[in-house]
């Protein structure tokens, strides 16, 4: 299910989407509390529920967050399980 702008997602607010793929949907979104913008993948519900994929999930953020490198500046990337 699509997310529309304005959707907030707890301090997160959906500006509109970057993409979908195989394991969910990226939108980029405002981050309320630290005013930045950010990038949110949200999990399917019929993925979110399956342990392995949800640790796989978890497993790419923590690589993506690790990232040292111009091209993922890291005020694009957020994560909250």
């Amino acid at each position: 299910m699509p997310l529309s702008p304005g959707t907030r997602l707890g301090p997160y607010e959906i500006l509109d989407a970057i993409g979908a793929g195989g394991m969910g949907e990226v939108y980029r979104a405002r981050d309320t509390r630290l005013e930045r913008t950010v990038a949110i993948k949200i999990l399917p519900a019929h993925l979110s529920s399956d342990p392995v994929r949800k640790q796989r999930f978890e497993r790419e953020a923590k690589i993506i967050s690790s990232l040292n490198h111009p091209v993922y500046p890291k005020n694009l990337v957020a994560f909250d399980f």
